[in-house]
């Protein structure tokens, strides 16, 4: 198998060609598959009244009920990547997703929705793309590519909100998940013809090893975050449960409920970037996540009182500003506390709770609405994330670290205590198995080309952890 990266490189601050090729590629195919996933959320409840047996509860637990198999299945297939390959899970999973996609679209029951709605969670693909990410890029270039693909994650989660009602109008739910199946197998062309075939790399930053995992599980640093995009997610899916029946009140058709989520989402971005500029420049990220969450609690809150589309419109606003501010500081807070070669598994906990939350947040909304009303949904959900905010509050700030690994087939305990010497490095963890040696550094401080001459390698071309 040929490694487009191991010719003709350019510059290390230059990205060549495949890598550019590599992180738009698989930018679209997350987006794709999110884009379906998200359409669903605002027309759900309200387009499945219709389906044999639905009631409140039931519409709720097929909202979210894909979290429930996404979560369960997020590490096994990321760890099966490592063993048969990305691209085979990747197009497995998009296939399970068509699947589930068109037994939703046939549905005439409230339980084959829930059905195809599993099972479209079953096709977990985000781990093996994430650590296909780690593959194809190299270290300097991969917070960029990160960065690039969670952007797209969030325009697809923006054209979704739009997209979903006004295909709702068009065709309803069939219409949708119609649509949703044929971006899957869009997803599957993009992965056969435009992503690289890049050698597997074991790499411990970007996959969850089980061993890890259990221990990971018990690091109490981590727990807040965990439990934070547990809450975000539940809470995402949860509104929806409530919010649509509430516009439709106010005389806005299924189909014009993206023109008032379009505006307030674009504008939410715009308000949210300064904060991640000041989050990460000025090192204040746990105020940042302090802020978000009050938003969020206070938009809940807002949303029982809310009254015309101008309310609403103000607290979907502080609600989606408040909301990226948490989802795009969480995962970059877990980055810089998860240890020296454990990020993977640290990541793979976090990403499995927040699918899990989806699951709570449907389930939980559905059965909120269905017996004490939609007022109990928003002051409910607002108090817990008050309760959150508060335990967020007693925890430390994040130490401002970032990961390394460097390839190493041997290294004694002089050239160890040298490593850990070298001003920056906070933590050094060699994993013999695997021919590495992962580091926490301030990248301020870190001298990398001085760790490369103390480990006598010139390190991997494209495999190096960020």
């Amino acid at each position: 198998m040929s490694d487009p990266y191991s010719q003709s490189l350019p510059a290390a601050d230059e990205r060549s060609p495949a890598e550019r090729r590599a992180v738009s590629s698989l930018a679209s195919l997350y987006a794709l598959r999110m884009l379906g996933l998200f359409m669903v959320l605002p027309v759900l409840v309200t387009e499945g009244q219709h389906l044999n047996g639905a009631t409140a509860s039931l519409l709720g637990l097929a909202m979210g009920v894909y979290g429930l198999t996404q979560a369960l299945l997020q590490i096994p297939a990321g760890t099966l990547s490592d063993r048969i390959g990305r691209k085979p899970v990747i197009i497995g999973g998009l296939l399970i997703f068509a699947l589930g996609s068109l037994i939703a679209a046939m549905a005439d029951s409230i339980w084959m929705l829930i059905a195809g709605r599993a099972l479209q969670g079953a096709g977990a693909i985000a781990s093996a793309i994430m650590a296909l990410v780690t593959d194809l890029t190299r270290e300097q270039h991969r917070m960029k590519a990160m960065a690039f693909i969670g952007a797209s994650i969030g325009m697809a989660f923006s054209v979704a909100l739009v997209l979903g009602p006004w295909l709702a109008g068009l065709g309803g739910l069939p219409l949708i998940f119609g649509v949703t199946g044929v971006l899957a197998l869009g997803g599957i062309v993009v992965t056969l013809t435009l992503i690289p075939n890049p050698p597997r790399l074991t790499h411990r930053d970007s996959t969850a090893v089980w061993s890890d995992v259990l221990v990971q599980a018990r690091n109490r640093q981590l727990w807040p975050l965990n439990s934070g995009i547990f809450l975000l997610h539940a809470l995402m899916v949860a509104v929806f449960v409530a919010i649509p029946a509430h516009l439709l009140q106010l005389g806005l058709s299924t189909a014009q409920h993206g023109w008032l989520y379009l505006p307030v989402l674009l504008l939410a971005f715009v308000l949210m970037v300064p904060f991640i500029i000041v989050a990460e420049k000025k090192r204040r990220m746990k105020s940042v996540v302090l802020t978000g969450a009050l938003m969020i609690a206070a938009s809940l809150l807002l949303m029982a009182l809310a009254t015309s589309l101008w309310h609403w419109a103000l607290v979907l606003l502080l609600y989606f500003w408040g909301f990226n501010l948490m989802e795009a500081s969480l995962p970059s807070w877990l980055s810089k506390v998860a240890p020296a070669g454990a990020k993977g598994s640290a990541m793979g906990i976090y990403s499995s709770l927040q699918f899990f939350g989806a699951f709570v947040g449907g389930a939980l909304g559905g059965w909120l609405l269905s017996h004490y009303g939609s007022s109990a949904v928003f002051v409910g959900l607002g108090a817990l994330m008050v309760l959150w905010a508060l335990y967020l509050s007693r925890c430390p700030a994040p130490p401002y670290l970032t990961s390394i690994r460097l390839v190493s087939h041997g290294c004694s305990g002089e050239q160890l205590q040298r490593l850990q010497a070298l001003p920056g490095v906070a933590e050094v963890s060699v994993l013999a198995s695997e021919g590495a040696i992962y580091l926490k550094v301030s990248a301020d401080a870190f001298d990398y080309e001085a760790a490369l001459a103390i480990i006598e390698t010139t390190g991997e071309k494209h495999g190096s952890q960020r």
